[in-house]
């Protein structure tokens, strides 16, 4: 019978196996920042500021308002769902290779920009599912909410190709 049934494992080389478990260290990292970034811009930002202090809209703002705080409440558990994983993704990679936190930080201004780009196109304008206010003109507060968006996913990226690893 021999040992041929067993199938034979590629070969690595030395800088296969020592950059492997950095570039795994390195993608938690990044889904660590964008997670907790997208995780503040959606329970911090949205949903404690323009939901419950300003009560400005509802996550979903098509039905009664108890549909409306219901949808509040998932929309909350979501958030905090992401803000919770990045942190565990944290502590991973620090426990692992330890925090390049520039990187980490252009990664948590990319998910707050990218979240709230994702909030304002595709919830406000595309499905309408609530606004940023309600009974004002919408202009103002759009062009504020892209804009901020747009800024931070600038200076995240900025952030993030300054600080990458030299080749």
């Amino acid at each position: 019978m021999g040992d041929t049934w067993i199938a034979e494992r590629p070969t690595m080389t030395s800088t296969s196996v020592a950059s492997a478990p950095a570039v795994r260290t390195e993608r938690r990292l990044l889904w660590s920042g964008l997670l907790f970034g997208a995780g503040v811009a959606a329970s911090v930002v949205d949903l404690m500021v323009f939901h419950l202090l300003l009560q400005w809209h509802h996550f979903y703002d098509l039905s009664t308002l108890e549909v409306a705080l219901a949808a509040d409440g998932i929309f909350h558990a979501v958030a905090w769902g992401m803000t919770v994983a990045g942190l565990f993704l944290l502590a991973d990679a620090r426990r692992r290779d330890g925090v390049r936190w520039s990187r980490w930080w252009g990664a948590v201004l990319v998910g707050l920009g990218a979240f709230q780009l994702l909030d304002a196109v595709v919830f406000h304008k595309l499905l309408g599912i609530h606004q940023v206010r309600y009974d004002v003109g919408l202009l103002p507060y759009d062009l504020a909410w892209i804009g901020a968006a747009v800024v931070a996913l600038l200076i995240g990226l900025a952030v993030l190709w300054r600080s990458r690893r030299s080749t």
